[in-house]
This record gives structure tokens, C-alpha cells and sequence, in this order.
């Protein structure tokens, strides 16, 4: 359901500066592109920030760049913008130190950080020996019973969670799928911990589920790749950006395991955003069509800035990769993507959708709406 009640808090953020949200995809090592529309959009100022919604590096992205709104929340002459890009800054250059350690050292991290699949080197063979994941009936419960976490400590050495509970914005939504019903659960305020984080990031043949409030859950790619409907219900800005480094797309028929394996990942880790821009579609249509009632519903106004060709142009593998010319080089290819869509697009905020959701998300199986009669 992507409706939502007309009454929704306002924005907490300067008035001159119209507010988005953000929702933020998950994808390895490729939410280095995020960073650097993060980083653009937090130096360019011309936009406020009030909600996040984050899934996997989604969500990383997420609670770094609320960590820096947290940093200096209360102090008078700190910026909070400038501290948002330092905290993403220290995230990401933690991320390529790891990439420094020995091959031997880093191949759990980077593993733990990517995707299962595509990854090279001493990486691959970490990964075959702890999954084996086509042939083999070793669980993570077996091959990784101390369940072991590396990234858990790297994180909880980054964010201060009990400093974003009391953030007042922007507000951080992370997505992470509950195992026993398949549904997404939505992690906010206090609920937002290291934990929260972890779940959201959890390949289920790699890391045992994380155990939350006694219930289990796994990535939250599996049920929002991010989930949009924390924004609209929870935020008052009707404009939301989508940061997309996964393909709906493609025209090359994979073949070899790899190719096949990614394509999967790709499908399985879109279906939750599909079936939401659908819902966003048909509720924009009933709306048009005055069937439903606009101080009730809210009319999306979607957005999205990804990587286009040049992101896709990057192999499978390197969603594992931790090497600083990688990440850099994804960083700048977020920042220069981001500058070219404010060009384009910052007048069309508050204004207008700039998405075309029906030939970008949708096939041709749209429920048909019928404008109001008019009364006679």
C-alpha cells in the first residue's frame, strides 16, 4: 500500500532548501557510487535531507551519513552537512583500509561486504569453501558456526546509534526481511542498531540470520531494494530520490555461472522495489483520475539518479571489492551523476515526477483507471 495520510510531519530542515528523501539500494561495494551522490548533494546544500530509507550498503550509507548530523546536533556554528560528508568520508576510507590488509586477511571482509558470487582471487576461494553454493548442503550454521563478523565491529566503531535515536533528522529507516514470513520489517529510532544494520546486510548462505527482539531476519534486499514506504508514510516531503546502482535492465542474455548468478541476484533484489513503484503507479493514476482523495493520499513525486551504462559497465565481481581505486573511482562517478541531475532536475522538485515509473518498472499488465464521472 503506497497511500498515506495527509497529515504527516513536517520536515525538520531550512525552509529555503525544498526536502527529499532518499532511498538508498543496496550492492556491495557498488554503494561507493552512493557515496558520492551523498557527497554531492551534501556540498551542493541546495537540498534538505529528511528521511533515509537503506537497505545492505544502502543502509550503511544511511546511518554514516546520520552519524554525521548527530556529531553536531545541538552545536550552534557546526555544519552539519560538512560533518555527514566526513562521517561517509571515515565509512568508506575504513572500507579501503580493509582492502589494504594482505589478500589472505581481506577475503572474509570482502566477501561479508559483497555479494555472494562473481568475486576473484583468494576472495572466490573463501567463498566456495564456505558455501559451495550451488552443490553444496553446508549451511552458514555449519561452515561459520561461531558466526563470525568482522564488519559488525567495523561498524559499531563508526556509528554512535544511541546518538541517532535522538537525532531529529534526517530520520534513518533500514530494511531487513523477516525469515518466518518473507515480509519486510522496517528498523527506526531506538530500533536502529548495529544489529538492524547487520540484518539488512545478511546473505542467508553466508551469515546465520541476526537475531532481533527473538525474531530472525535476513537481507533486506529479499523485500525492499530499498523499501520506499517508510518515506511516504513517515515523512511530509513528497519528493523522494531514488539512488539505484542495480539494473532492472539488461539485453545481454547472461551465460556462464557467473553471468546467471549476478542476473538472479539482480531480479530477486528488484522485486520488492518493483512491486512498489507498481503500487506508487496506481495510486498516482487513482489520484489523477479523482478517485481518490488528495488530503489523503499523497501523490509521489519519484525521482532516481543511478550510474546508467558506465555503473553496469563494472563486473559482478567487483560488488566484493574493496581496493581504493574502485571505490574512489565509484565515488566519482556518483558525484559527477549527481551534479548532472541536479542540472537537470532541481526545478523539478516539489513540482513534478521526473521518473516515467509505467516504461522504466512496469509491464503492460496496469489495472485500468477510469477518470470520476462528472455529476450531472
Amino acid at each position: 500500500m503506497t497511500s498515506a495520510p495527509g497529515h504527516s510531519p513536517a520536515p525538520a530542515s531550512d525552509p529555503q532548501r525544498p526536502a527529499v528523501n532518499l532511498a538508498l539500494q543496496g550492492g556491495g561495494s557498488h554503494g561507493a557510487f552512493t557515496w558520492g551522490v551523498l557527497d554531492l548533494l551534501l556540498e551542493d546544500g541546495r537540498v534538505a535531507i529528511e528521511g533515509i530509507s537503506g537497505t545492505s550498503a544502502g543502509a550503511m550509507n544511511a546511518v554514516a551519513l546520520a552519524q554525521g548530523f548527530a556529531q553536531v546536533h545541538g552545536k550552534a556554528k557546526a555544519d552539519p552537512r560538512e560533518a555527514a560528508r566526513a562521517a561517509l568520508a571515515s565509512f568508506w576510507e575504513g572500507i579501503v583500509q580493509m582492502g589494504a590488509l594482505s589478500e589472505a586477511q581481506r577475503a572474509p571482509f570482502e566477501i561479508l561486504f559483497g555479494q555472494i558470487g562473481g568475486a576473484a582471487s583468494a576472495s572466490e576461494t573463501w567463498s566456495n569453501a564456505m558455501t559451495s553454493f550451488w552443490t553444496s548442503t553446508m549451511s552458514p550454521y555449519q561452515s561459520n558456526p561461531f558466526d563470525i563478523n568482522p564488519l559488525r565491529r567495523f561498524l559499531e566503531s563508526q556509528i554512535d546509534f544511541e546518538a541517532l535515536a535522538r537525532l531529529p533528522a534526517p530520520t534513518v529507516f533500514v530494511v531487513a526481511t523477516r525469515v518466518s514470513t518473507g515480509k519486510a520489517e522496517v528498523f527506526s529510532g531506538k530500533r536502529l542498531s548495529a544489529d538492524a544494520v547487520m540484518a539488512s546486510a545478511c546473505l542467508p548462505m553466508l551469515f546465520k540470520a541476526v537475531e532481533i527482539e527473538r525474531d530472525h531476519f535476513w537481507d533486506g534486499g529479499y523485500s525492499g531494494n530499498p523499501a520506499i514506504h517508510p518515506l511516504i508514510y513517515n515523512c511530509a516531503s513528497r519528493d523522494i530520490v531514488l539512488v539505484q546502482i542495480n539494473p532492472i535492465k539488461r539485453d545481454a542474455l547472461p551465460t556462464d555461472s557467473a553471468q546467471i548468478m549476478n542476473r538472479i541476484n539482480e531480479v530477486t533484489f528488484n522485486a520488492g522495489l518493483i512491486a512498489e513503484m507498481r503500487a506508487i503507479d496506481f495510486v498516482k493514476r487513482l489520484l489523477a483520475a479523482g478517485k481518490l482523495d488528495p488530503a489523503h493520499y499523497k501523490d509521489v513525486l519519484l525521482h532516481r539518479i543511478d550510474g546508467g551504462e558506465e555503473l553496469e559497465a563494472f563486473s559482478a565481481a567487483t560488488k566484493s571489492s574493496t581496493s581504493a581505486s574502485l571505490i574512489h573511482t565509484l565515488r566519482d562517478l556518483g558525484r559527477s551523476h549527481a551534479r548532472a541531475w541536479l542540472g537537470r532536475h532541481f526545478n523539478s522538485l516539489g513540482v513534478a515526477c521526473t521518473v516515467n515509473i509505467e516504461r522504466d518498472y512496469l509491464d503492460d499488465m496496469r489495472v485500468p483507471v477510469t477518470r470520476k464521472a462528472d455529476p450531472v
